[in-house]
């Protein structure tokens, strides 16, 4: 038996980022992405329970900056695999449930040691499989590290939980026990952190999973996954499955023994998952659960009195931090018809700096994920041209090696109900919106159907305590960037048709994963009856 405990445990720390700018750091970055680079295009299978499978259909990843590089070869899990992915959870749960929590602990703390001792490779299977720069890299695989300690500590203190009050006469306890088997389905654009930590908080509660990682990047999952394995994952615990949404994914949904579905990713997908968890399959005895994180149309507000020129940083690294990927980047910005001018010029500026390239040789702006992002991000552009005034990019860039690339793109006078300021691009693109009053932005910034996150910068108190009372976001930022959640002190998750507000990084987040079994127990019950019973007896 451990002896793991929240009292042996260092306080939770986020996990510092790397500097490129030293010699050390840029020479490890290299070897790592060298070292990649030599494992480029090995096949990946599924893994049931522990068994290897090999299926004729495959998935093939490759590299956005360069699309004819293959990044790894995957085994296509179909409808036909889900009934063996869901067997051998089901088989593993009954165990891994029963298991101490603080193994489940122990599992986790030894896979953050070993993702902090291979950093700099996992950066650079970021960098060929998704398309991040160095520092993009890092901040996802230093979120990965962030959840697996911070959940360890967290499954600690929610098994350490106590009954409000002790009942007179009673031992009252209150015990989070795991859900069951669930889907955990992962995005692209954070494709260690978002998928690592569903799939540990799942886990380190009790529960058992089938991860589909997406088409986009399998490669990553896969590596976390034999990482697991290495850390010493029991077989079953974590099923991997490669496959496609409309098919493998569906079918994961439907089936009547899915306790929950995990999900990060577009609202259309989202929504189509909530409703069929909610029809209940012939032998479901439960309602399933689901956990939903689905997008925004971030703003950030600049109000006349702020610093402009902190603004103007703020929005340019919100908008086009890894090329506007982020659901939580900022794709409007409401500027205060008195510096309005001001700011685009600065602003324009500030984004024409962005140097556009091979994120693997550090530029700031790298590929867009995939042709079909492209041809949408560019199809956008052509909608802003009618829209707006162009002040900034709004062009493809052709490379030789065909790099899904486009210019970080800004557009001005865009109208509030504009499709460029409603509709969810995914992509380096920001529509800046003109606003006379404080009124009026804080309007336009709730008009939206999403609710993820959102920023002001403002030197008023004033504004900064209405923009907490009426700017109606599940993440707001104040005189900062809307991008950067740093788990613990962040808890992330929005409101609206962003999803479910799940909190993922907070103290919060283990509930998702569990159900609350409360026990009561009369104290001094048994041993009077007994008493009484031998005294009737002459004993």
């Amino acid at each position: 038996m451990t002896n793991v405990t929240l009292t042996s445990l260092p306080p939770f720390q986020n996990e510092e980022f790397l500097d490129f700018s030293t010699a050390d750091n840029k020479r490890a970055m290299e070897v790592a992405l060298a070292l990649v680079k030599s494992q480029l295009g090995k096949e990946y299978d599924l893994v049931l329970g522990g068994k290897r499978i090999s299926t004729e259909g495959k998935i093939v990843s490759t590299n956005p900056a360069r699309p004819a590089e293959v990044i790894g070869v995957h085994s296509r899990a179909g409808a036909e695999h889900v009934a063996g992915a869901m067997a051998a959870a089901q088989a593993a749960f009954a165990t891994w449930s029963r298991t101490p929590v603080q193994e489940r602990v122990e599992l986790l703390l030894r896979a953050s040691k070993m993702i902090r001792e291979r950093r700099f490779e996992f950066c650079a299977w970021l960098t060929v499989e998704v398309g991040k720069n160095w520092a993009e890299a890092d901040a996802d695989v230093g979120e990965t590290i962030d959840f697996l300690e911070f959940y360890a500590r967290e499954a600690l203190r929610l098994d350490g939980a106590t009954t409000p009050i002790q009942f007179p006469g009673e031992r009252n306890q209150l015990r989070y026990i795991p859900l069951g088997v669930g889907a955990v389905i992962p995005p692209w654009n954070f494709p260690f952190a978002i998928m690592a930590g569903m799939t540990v908080a799942a886990i380190v509660c009790g529960n058992t999973v089938i991860l589909k990682p997406s088409v986009d990047a399998p490669t990553i999952a896969a590596r976390f996954f034999s990482l697991l394995e290495e850390a010493g994952l029991p077989d079953g615990v974590v099923n991997l499955c490669q496959g496609e949404g409309p098919e493998f994914g569906s079918a994961v949904v439907a089936h009547p023994q899915t306790r929950f579905i995990a999900f990060t990713g577009s609202k259309a997908v989202g929504l189509q998952i909530h409703e069929a968890a909610a029809k209940t399959q012939p032998g479901q005895i439960f309602i399933k659960r689901t956990i939903l994180e689905m997008g925004g149309k971030d703003t950030i507000i600049v109000e006349a009195d702020c610093d402009l020129d902190w603004a103007v940083e703020g929005v340019a690294a919100s908008a086009f931090g890894f090329n506007g990927q982020k659901c939580s980047a900022c794709s409007r910005a409401i500027v205060d018809a008195s510096v309005y001018d001001t700011f685009l010029d600065k602003l324009q500026a500030r984004v024409a700096k962005i140097k556009v390239g091979d994120p693997a040789e550090n530029f700031a702006a790298g590929p867009v994920i995939s042709s079909r992002s492209y041809a949408k991000v560019l199809e956008y552009i052509a909608i802003g041209k009618g829209e707006g005034r162009l002040l900034q990019g709004g062009a493809a860039v052709e490379t030789a090696d065909g790099g899904y690339y486009v210019e970080p793109t800004v557009f001005a006078d865009v109208l509030p109900t504009a499709r460029l300021a409603q509709e969810e691009i995914f992509g380096p693109v920001l529509a800046v919106i003109k606003s006379q009053s404080f009124d009026e932005a804080l309007a336009i910034a709730n008009n939206t159907e999403y609710g993820l996150t959102g920023a002001i910068y403002s030197s008023s108190r004033e504004k900064l305590d209405r923009a907490k009372e009426e700017f109606h976001v599940g993440n707001l930022y104040l005189n900062r960037k809307c991008t950067g959640a740093m788990v613990g002190a962040h808890p992330f998750g929005g409101f609206n048709m962003s999803g479910t507000d799940s909190k993922a990084g907070g103290p919060d987040y283990l509930l998702l994963f569990t159900q609350a079994k409360s026990v009561a127990e009369k104290v001094g019950h048994a041993s009077a009856k007994a008493e009484a019973q031998e005294d009737r007896m002459g004993m």
